[in-house]
């Protein structure tokens, strides 16, 4: 029988080895490049719960090192008053300190969300996040789960005829779209709520049937008090080049970035998009932006927004009885004309020029004084087909529009709003508590017998702006 004999000389050689190994697997990686893994990035409780429910989910924390790892930090950052609760290698907790991985191994973090969606205090999307703490690295796995009962929308394309009643406010996530032939009809009283990444994006036809006391709302789905009134808290609404035939009456859209755009002519007779009694507030960047498009408004407020309206590479324009204003606030300076129109676009060093139309009736265009000095801007180049009336509106300029035609128009007479406290929040564009406003009875008589507020214009000469005095 042979025997298989290891050389004397060798065995403190093997037993150091195997010493060594032993030591290497027992010690701490502290590398700030140590590798760790979390299976997820995300957790999302897709869930539309009906009635109170709790859903568990999980993911793995990973060592790929031959050494051991040690986690400086798991939290729960929401903490006690969270919705979600935390189990983290066996034990149920909201933070847990100094937690070791063996080499090559893996412990598990349970996440439970129990929510009541008719909990109206809820926000809509209920969000938290578990933070991963590791030889100074920090890692978020973030938390999302449906609060308050909604329709959840994301990513979703419309085809067909659609119409959405106010059984339950809409949320939408990711985006809505509205194919090429699509209607969607949106009734009165719905409230639509947008996440941040989330445009409304209409190739097809959008008609809102708002009522002066079910209006249809369009704003962004953070509603807790930090966030309601925050500008650019939602993309906004987007006309495309084949959209047509859209009507919206008594629409409020607020709190957006680019509250309503419009894009390319209209395919039809018909105005791309008509704006019928409605609301357009608090817009980061443009409350009505159009590029070589048609639209119609009257009897509508757009206001404090970053720019109020800008109209450019032509189009065909018909303003009536609005009031179009800003005053500076907490989010957004009044730094740039209420109203800005011209013909052209510039694109890699060429301009292009187009037809333009425009015609604004019975309007008011103001602002807090100080730093603009125009609040009606008109550009003209080219040699296109160029007609702008502005007839009897009130406007705050130094120097009238240009390339424009005047009628009977009333230059720096403030128009009396009756409430206005930026520091309060505070903006009411009616004009009531001054007999005499410049803008009383100073319009001319159009085809519109109804203001916002739905009360009845004057028969004979109607007031300026989207408000008559009562």
């Amino acid at each position: 029988m042979k025997r298989c004999l290891v050389p004397f000389c060798l065995l403190p050689v093997a037993c150091c080895l195997l010493l060594l190994s032993s030591c290497k697997k027992d010690s701490f990686i502290t590398s700030t490049q140590a590798r760790l893994t979390v299976t997820i990035d995300s957790l999302k409780y897709d869930t539309v719960f009906t009635t109170t429910g709790s859903v568990t989910k999980s993911f793995k924390i990973i060592n790929e090192n031959n050494q051991k790892l040690r986690l400086n930090k798991v939290k729960l950052m929401g903490g006690s008053t969270s919705a979600y609760k935390m189990n983290v290698d066996g034990s149920a907790t909201n933070e847990i300190n100094s937690l070791d991985i063996e080499a090559n191994d893996s412990i598990y973090v349970f996440v439970s969300v129990t929510i009541n969606p008719n909990a109206t205090n809820l926000p809509f999307i209920v969000s938290d996040s578990i933070l991963i703490s590791y030889n100074g690295n920090n890692r978020f796995v973030q938390l999302q789960a449906y609060g308050q009962n909604a329709n959840f929308l994301s990513n979703r394309l419309i085809t067909g005829n659609v119409i959405w009643t106010n059984n339950l406010p809409y949320v939408i996530l990711g985006s809505i779209r509205i194919d090429t032939t699509a209607t969607l009809t949106i009734q009165p009283g719905c409230r639509i709520y947008s996440h941040a990444d989330a445009p409304f994006i209409v190739d097809g036809t959008l008609i809102i049937n708002g009522t002066k006391s079910n209006n249809v709302v369009f704003t962004g789905d953070r509603l807790d008090d930090i966030y309601k009134d925050l500008p650019a808290s939602w993309p906004g609404i987007y006309f495309r080049g084949s959209s047509k035939d859209n009507v919206l009456t008594y629409a409020v859209v607020k709190n957006a970035y680019q509250a309503i755009v419009a894009e390319k002519p209209s395919v039809n007779a018909n105005p791309k998009l008509i704006l019928h009694q409605c609301i357009v507030d608090n817009a980061y960047e443009v409350g009505i932006y159009c590029v070589n498009s048609s639209l119609q408004a009257d009897n509508s407020l757009i206001s404090n927004c970053g720019n109020n309206i800008v109209l450019s590479y032509g189009g065909i324009y018909n303003f009536t009885h609005c009031t179009v204003a800003t005053y500076s606030t907490l989010y957004i300076n009044h730094k740039n004309p209420t109203l800005n129109v011209n013909n052209y676009y510039s694109q890699s060093g060429t301009t292009l020029t187009a037809d333009l139309n425009a015609v604004f009736r019975n309007n008011i265009f103001w602002g807090n004084a100080g730093i603009v000095n125009d609040e009606v801007v008109v550009n003209k180049q080219g040699a296109n087909p160029f007609t702008v009336l502005f007839e009897n509106n009130i406007y705050r300029v130094l120097n009238d529009p240009a390339s424009s035609t005047l009628s009977g128009n009333i230059k720096n007479a403030d128009p009396s709003f009756d409430s206005i406290d930026v520091v309060k929040g505070i903006f009411d564009f009616r004009i009531t508590k001054n007999p005499t406003a410049p803008g009383i009875n100073a319009g001319i008589a159009t085809g519109f017998p109804k203001d916002l507020d739905d009360n009845n214009r004057n028969t004979g000469m109607p007031d300026l702006g989207c408000y008559e005095k009562q």
